[in-house]
């Protein structure tokens, strides 16, 4: 890797966020495939954490923000005029949802979508305790840091929210803890940095079942699992359940910073009052970021996409086979394979990168790699980027 000015720059004026980053200096982007600044051509098997479902620079969702940056871009304190890219974003979700999630809260990122959806479920019940899963990833803010599954994450930050109690996805101890106290419950809808943990359908649904006869809501975060990942447009649709209130991102942009909690009208409402700007946002709802994720869901479904998931996840089961695979999980097109030590994993996906593959490992399981390349990849690419996937991990291992 060539040492250039932007890089001397990039570590000297940006703040960085691990002791040792990829460092790649990317020039371009385009469907699943990146470009270094030396040509080098990359498959992005992590869609940028599954921002980019339909790919990198989709004609039409850069379009949608050329049009719109020459419109208007930022006008005023989100919420006060009417912009049409928010309310023809709003509109599409809402109707490809159910009838109880109709009004949407636009923000800024997935985190903030988390402290909006906190505050909603306080203003809501009148409650304060929060019950999270361990293991769980809802962000890194303040509030959603007080909900991550992990004290070793959370321990630097003290003191955070109080009333929040940590317990285990899958368990009858969290159904067993949801009282008149509990405000709400927030469970990712699938596990995501734990290494793709899915829920066991009655679990689930007895902790809804539960939620409703205390009073508690129930938040599912479909941060990274949302918008065709899994098989279906919304991971909950496989579940027989729904959820108060829905936490969405990543892909709800296109490409571009967008987050939303969505709720029905009639909660969303009761932060409208006591007090008034219950919740504000200056730049949430951007119009640029919203035409951009219309724009993109447009794609998403034109297209055939989420149709072909459960094919491409087949693909993922047969070709990614080694003796030094001791575990693999799916959920659709998204994969964690487990090796020995998160040492080794490092390696291979050190390897993947010098392969021209674009890989990373999850927040809660180190020793577990990261496989979720846009939805938009075919069959015939998937299978190639498998075998020199195996062939990296050959490499490696020997």
């Amino acid at each position: 890797m060539s040492v250039t000015p932007n890089r001397q720059l990039f570590l000297r004026h940006i703040a960085q966020t691990s002791p040792a980053p990829i460092g790649i200096e990317m020039k371009k982007a385009a469907g699943i495939h990146l470009w270094d600044i030396e040509g080098k051509e990359y498959v992005d098997l992590i869609s940028g954490f599954s921002v980019c479902n339909i790919g990198h620079s989709h004609p039409a969702v850069v379009k949608a923000v050329q049009e719109q940056a020459a419109e208007y871009m930022h006008l005023i304190v989100y919420g006060e005029f009417i912009e049409a890219p928010q309310v023809g974003y709003a509109k599409m979700l809402t109707d490809h949802l159910p009838a109880s999630l109709n009004c949407v809260y636009f923000t800024n990122s997935g985190a903030e979508a988390t402290e909006g959806a906190m505050k909603l479920a306080k203003r809501v019940t009148g409650r304060t305790r929060v019950i999270a899963a361990n293991k769980a990833y809802h962000g890194s803010t303040q509030g959603a840091l007080s909900m991550m599954g992990d004290e070793y994450w959370r321990n630097a930050f003290r003191p955070l929210l109080p009333d929040i109690d940590h317990l285990d996805y899958n368990s009858q101890a969290l159904i067993d803890a949801i009282d008149r106290n509990t405000a709400c419950v927030f469970l990712e809808t699938i596990q995501a940095e734990s290494g793709i943990v899915k829920p066991d359908t009655a679990w689930i649904q007895a902790v809804r079942k539960k939620c409703t006869e205390q009073g508690a809501l129930l938040v599912l975060d479909e941060i990274q699992a949302g918008f065709g990942r899994t098989g279906s447009l919304w991971a909950f649709e496989q579940l027989d359940l729904l959820p108060d209130i829905l936490l969405l991102g990543k892909a709800l942009g296109g490409g571009m910073p967008l987050g939303a909690f969505i709720a029905d009208q009639s909660l969303m409402q009761q932060l409208t009052h006591d007090p008034v700007l219950g919740h504000i946002t200056t730049f949430g709802g951007h119009p640029v970021s919203c035409a951009a994720g219309k724009a993109a869901m447009e794609v998403l479904l034109a297209g055939k996409y989420i149709e072909q998931v459960k094919q491409k996840e087949a693909i993922l089961k047969r070709v990614l086979q080694h003796p030094a695979i001791i575990d693999a999980r799916t959920a659709g097109l998204w994969m964690s394979l487990q090796f020995k030590t998160a040492e080794l994993n490092q390696a291979i996906v050190h390897a993947c990168v010098k392969n021209g593959l674009i890989t990373d490992w999850f927040v809660f399981a180190p020793d577990r790699l990261r496989i979720a390349p846009p939805l938009i990849i075919t069959a015939e690419e998937l299978k190639e980027v498998c075998d020199r996937i195996v062939y990296s991990i050959q490499s490696v291992v020997k």
